[in-house]
């Protein structure tokens, strides 16, 4: 599993994560590359940080380590059953697509997560920046319909 991060101005790190995710492993993500990414890129605490509704994201331990930190950034209020306009969903497939091209298949996982790496550090800015400019019509397109379905 990968964890990325990225906004309109830059790519984030990327975060191999080799065990199953839990509340405390994701407090940790956040708390290290998260926080010190979202300083650097909103240096004015203006920062807003999108994640979907996975229930680790939803934990009480991450939802106050958010809470504490509300000064430095915010993170986005999401209703639970809203469509999923998670940006990062088109950053993965983006990265699917790419590793489905190899030629030959990846041999080995250490192979697989050295070529996700290289992948996502080649991400073109274009791209992330595009997605990020279509957030106001996304949010927008979700409230048309009232937490419907969209487009998007």
């Amino acid at each position: 599993m990968l964890w990325g991060t990225f906004s309109w101005a830059a790519l984030g790190s990327v975060v191999v994560v080799e065990q199953t995710m839990k509340a405390a492993n994701y407090l940790n993500i956040i708390a290290n590359q998260l926080h010190p990414y979202m300083a650097f890129v909103f240096p004015t605490g203006n920062g807003i940080f999108h994640q979907d509704s996975a229930p680790f994201h939803k934990a009480r331990i991450v939802l106050e380590w958010f809470e504490e930190h509300t000064d430095e950034f915010h993170l986005m209020s999401w209703p639970p059953n809203s469509p999923d306009i998670n940006l990062m969903e088109h950053i993965w497939d983006v990265m699917e697509r790419q590793l489905r091209a190899q030629t030959p298949p990846l041999p080995n996982i250490s192979t697989l997560r050295d070529r996700c790496l290289d992948i996502w550090y080649n991400l073109s800015p274009v791209m992330h920046q595009k997605l990020v400019a279509s957030m106001p019509r996304r949010v927008a397109a979700v409230l048309k319909v009232k937490g419907g379905a969209t487009r998007y």
